[in-house]
């Protein structure tokens, strides 16, 4: 089992920036990919970014040039760091993690709520 946990969540303003921390543990040595959602009121969940094991990421290309994902292995830690926010990015976000071979994101953190004032 893995166990995720987010923080780092807020209010800003538009035009500022958050870094999200996802801090994993348990059986961490079988995460390969690992990724951000987010999900806005009355909005289907979105794939924000997701990133490898060796550091190869995507983005969603609302977010492209503005978030950056990144892990530290060593801490056991995966980043997305926001920049020049936007009203529309308010939603929760949760970071998942999936195994070496899994089809999809397997494990789940709580949430962390994110809200963008204009």
């Amino acid at each position: 089992q893995v166990q995720l946990v987010e923080s780092g969540g807020g209010l800003v303003q538009a035009g500022g920036s958050l870094r999200l921390s996802c801090v994993a543990s348990g059986s961490i040595f079988s995460i390969n990919a690992m990724g951000w959602y987010r999900q806005a009121p009355g909005k289907q969940r979105e794939l924000v970014a997701t990133i490898t094991k060796g550091g190869s990421t995507s983005y969603t290309s609302s977010v492209k040039g503005r978030f950056t994902i990144s892990r530290d292995n060593a801490k056991n830690t995966m980043y997305l760091q926001m920049n020049s926010l936007k009203p529309e990015d308010t939603a929760v976000y949760y970071c998942a993690a999936a195994r070496v071979g899994a089809r999809e994101f397997e494990y789940w953190g709580q949430g962390t709520q994110v809200t963008v004032s204009s």
